[in-house]
């Protein structure tokens, strides 16, 4: 099925939605059940943005896909676990087919887990730290439709958040991959106009309580 000039994609069930799902079901299913609903658990925040780093140069698709062997293979992402991997642990994860062997994306992951654990002890969770990034409303687009989501991979507030985490010690967070963390993690909702989970995603947005 044609992606339509306004970026919707009628799905199987004839409901429009953003057109990146593709049609396919575990890609439909992640659309309408995760992607922009907000996210206050540690665990999942940890998960996400180290996914869309290993991501990096690669599709969403791919990494959803391995997701549970990377939950495997890095402890459910549980980061105090993480950050006691040792090189022993580095050896065992670059034998691991089931994930992106990548040494550098590897590393990274430890890392940031160490960096994670610094954050909850001064700011009481890494959601009370991601939530006080969130966008004002006011310097949202107006109307989100499918011209302005291509034409912004990245915004102010992601370029900031971006690099307030590099100056904290966390690697693969450039703006892009920050940004595709926001939008995935529900600190925005880029669910563009006419998709039939924008409104569902709105509310749910409205109705979170933003850890303090």
């Amino acid at each position: 099925m044609e992606t339509a000039r306004d970026g919707l994609l009628e799905g199987e069930d004839g409901r429009p939605r953003c057109f990146w799902h593709g049609n396919l079901p575990d890609y439909t299913h992640y659309h309408d059940t995760e992607w922009g609903r907000p996210v206050a658990n540690d665990q999942r925040l940890f998960e996400k943005i180290c996914l869309e780093g290993f991501q990096s140069g690669l599709s969403w698709l791919t990494i959803l896909r391995k997701r549970e062997n990377f939950r495997n293979a890095f402890a459910g992402f549980d980061f105090d676990k993480v950050a006691r991997f040792d090189d022993g642990d580095i050896a065992r994860l670059l034998g691991d087919a089931g994930i992106v062997r990548h040494r550098g994306k590897i590393v990274s992951t430890i890392n940031n887990a160490a960096r994670a654990i610094e954050m909850r002890d001064e700011f009481g969770s890494l959601a009370a730290y991601f939530w006080s990034h969130e966008p004002d409303a006011a310097s949202r687009p107006a109307r989100l439709d499918h011209a302005t989501l291509i034409a912004n991979p990245t915004t102010e507030t992601s370029k900031r958040l971006s690099k307030d985490l590099k100056k904290r010690g966390w690697t693969f967070v450039g703006p892009t991959t920050v940004y595709a963390f926001m939008q995935a993690m529900g600190l925005v909702n880029d669910h563009i106009e006419g998709c039939c989970m924008r409104d569902e995603v709105e509310r749910e947005r409205a109705a979170f309580a933003r850890p303090a």
